[in-house]
C-alpha cells in the first residue's frame, strides 16, 4: 500500500508516509518541554508514524503564541528536547521540529482560557508584524518590524535550526502558515509595507525566502528542510493558491524538500469550506505545477482515504493532527486495515 511505502529525502528515509502534524500543547514553562511532551510525542512514535513533528516551537521568546508555548531560543531548551528526540528515533520514527514565530498572534492566553491577547499586567508582551495591523479591533497594534528586527527574526530561525540539530532532530520545518509572522508577510491582508518587504509577491515573499536561505545554510545538506504554508487565506484580497504555487516554485531551488500545505488562519473573517480532505487539492496542485514534493493535511481520518492521497499522487505524505490525538496508534490500525504487517515494539509483541 502506498501509505506504507518508505519515502527517501536526501540521506533520510521515512518508514511510511504518515506524519504527526505539529500540534501546540500549551504545556511548557519558559519554553521548556517536559514530561507531557515526552509522552505525547513518544507515544505517537510507538504508534507507528514515520515522522513525528514537535509543536510550533518558538525561535524567539516574543515569537510564542502563548506564554505556555515550547521554544528553542536557548541552549538549555535544546538540551531538554534531546531525550525526546532520541526516544522518537529509538522507536523507528524520524524526529522533526517545526520552527515558528507567531508575529501579531503572539502574547495570547492559552485556548482553554479564551485565547485573547494578554496585557503586560497579565504576562503579555509587545507583538511584531510586517505592518501595525492588529488581528482584531480589541488587540493592540503590533510593532512594525524594522531592519534590525527583520535580521533578528532570520537569525532566530537560523540559530534555532542549529539547536534543533544539536538536540537530535532530523527534519526542520519552517512555519509560514496559519497567520503567523512569515504568513503575515506573504499576505496583503496583513502586509501594507511600501519597502522591499511589501507590495509585489516578490517583496512579500522576501522574508520567507531569506529565512529559508539562512536555515538551509545552517542545516546539513544530507537532511530535509520543509516549509508549511497556508495555500489560501479564504478571504477576498488575501493570499491565494496561485501565489502559493509561485512561492513553491521559488522554494525548491533554495533547498526546500517538501511544502506542507495547510490553509487559513490569518484573519477572523475567513470563509473556510471544510470537508474530508478539503485541503488536498491545494497540495495536489502545488505538487503538479511547482514540481516539488507536498504534504496534505486537514480532515484526513481514514486509512483508505490517506492511502489514496498518496497512491494517486495528490501528495507525498499525509499529516494527521486531531485523528492522532484521538488515536496515537492510528498507523498500526491503518496498516491492519490495509493488509500491511508492522512490527510492534518488543514490549508489545504479545498483543500481536
Amino acid at each position: 500500500m502506498a501509505l506504507f511505502d518508505p519515502l527517501r529525502q536526501r540521506a533520510l528515509t521515512l518508514r511510511n508516509r504518515i506524519v504527526v502534524s505539529p500540534m501546540c500543547e500549551y504545556s511548557s514553562e519558559e519554553g521548556f518541554p517536559n514530561e507531557w511532551h515526552a509522552v505525547h510525542l513518544g507515544s505517537r512514535a510507538v504508534g507507528g508514524a514515520g515522522l513525528v513533528f514537535t509543536e510550533a516551537t518558538a525561535v524567539l521568546a516574543d515569537g510564542r503564541i502563548t506564554p505556555r508555548d515550547a521554544g528553542i531560543w536557548n541552549d538549555a531548551q535544546a538540551d531538554a528536547w534531546a531525550p525526546i528526540a532520541a526516544f522518537i528515533e529509538s522507536q523507528g520514527a524520524v524526529p522533526g521540529m517545526q520552527l515558528a514565530h507567531a508575529g501579531r498572534k503572539a502574547s495570547s492566553a492559552v485556548p482553554w482560557a479564551g485565547g485573547a491577547q494578554l496585557s503586560s499586567a497579565e504576562g503579555g508582551w509587545e507583538t511584531v508584524a510586517p505592518s501595525p495591523l492588529p488581528l482584531t479591533p480589541d488587540n493592540a497594534p503590533p510593532a512594525e518590524l524594522d531592519e534590525p528586527g527583520l535580521r533578528a527574526v532570520v537569525t532566530g530561525f537560523r540559530d534555532a535550526a542549529v539547536r534543533a540539530l544539536s538536540a537530535g532532530f532530523r527534519v526542520a520545518e519552517i512555519h509560514a502558515a496559519h497567520g503567523y509572522l512569515l504568513h503575515e508577510f506573504l499576505s496583503p491582508l496583513a502586509n501594507e509595507r511600501t519597502d522591499t518587504y511589501g507590495g509585489s509577491l516578490e517583496n512579500r515573499a522576501r522574508l520567507l525566502l531569506e529565512t529559508v536561505e539562512a536555515v538551509r545554510a545552517a542545516w546539513p545538506e544530507e537532511l530535509p528542510l520543509w516549509v508549511r504554508i497556508s495555500a489560501t487565506d479564504w478571504a477576498a484580497g488575501g493570499w491565494d493558491i496561485d501565489e502559493s504555487v509561485e512561492v513553491a516554485r521559488l522554494l525548491g531551488p533554495l533547498g526546500v524538500d517538501l511544502v506542507d500545505v495547510s490553509s487559513g488562519g490569518l484573519v477572523r473573517n475567513q470563509q473556510v469550506v471544510p470537508g474530508p480532505g478539503y485541503q488536498v487539492p491545494f497540495a495536489e496542485r502545488i505538487r503538479r505545477e511547482a514540481g516539488i514534493a507536498t504534504g496534505a493535511v486537514g480532515l484526513i481520518t481514514e486509512a483508505r482515504q490517506a492511502d489514496e492521497i498518496v497512491a494517486l499522487g495528490q501528495a507525498d505524505v499525509v499529516l494527521l493532527a486531531r485523528e492522532l490525538l484521538r488515536d496515537p496508534y492510528f498507523p498500526r490500525r491503518a496498516a491492519k486495515e490495509l493488509g500491511v504487517e508492522l512490527t510492534p515494539p518488543v514490549q508489545y509483541a504479545r498483543a500481536w
